[in-house]
């Protein structure tokens, strides 16, 4: 890629590899949701959308699909090319996904089994610290 420079710091490539990670999953589970917006292909129970202004996963879906999968592709993109607005995009993204998380454990509550909640809040903190730490981005 035309951006690459070996003086780019680790955490620069921490959080390039986690939004990507952040995208890919983002748009295979967002696509499988509006696919199949009755969650069963994932075993995602209807139940866990009692209480929201969801009847089943499409606009979830197409949320993940866009916000938290498209998004983080192209705002690592940014990143990797030195475009101006890309750490203000990976800034949204880690907030994004936050937000995404705590309306989940607020609806459906804290699943543990598996361990997606954990794991994808690392995911935004990591995505939230290494772009407020300035030498994460140095290079850029």
């Amino acid at each position: 890629m035309s951006g690459y420079s070996q003086n780019r710091p680790f955490g620069f490539h921490v959080l390039v590899a986690v939004l990507v990670f952040q995208g890919l999953t983002g748009v295979i589970g967002g696509l499988e949701l509006a696919r199949d917006p009755s969650g069963a292909t994932l075993r995602i129970p209807l139940q866990w959308l009692e209480g929201s202004p969801f009847a089943d996963y499409l606009v979830p879906g197409l949320v993940l699909l866009t916000v938290l999968g498209l998004v983080p592709l192209l705002v690592a993109y940014g990143l990797w090319n030195r475009r101006p607005w890309s750490r203000a995009g990976a800034l949204f993204v880690g907030l994004s996904l936050i937000a995404w998380l705590a309306v989940e454990i607020a609806v459906v509550g804290y699943v543990s089994e598996p361990p997606f909640q954990l794991l994808y809040g690392i995911v935004a903190g990591l995505i939230v610290v290494l772009t407020c730490v300035p030498s994460a981005i140095r290079g850029r």
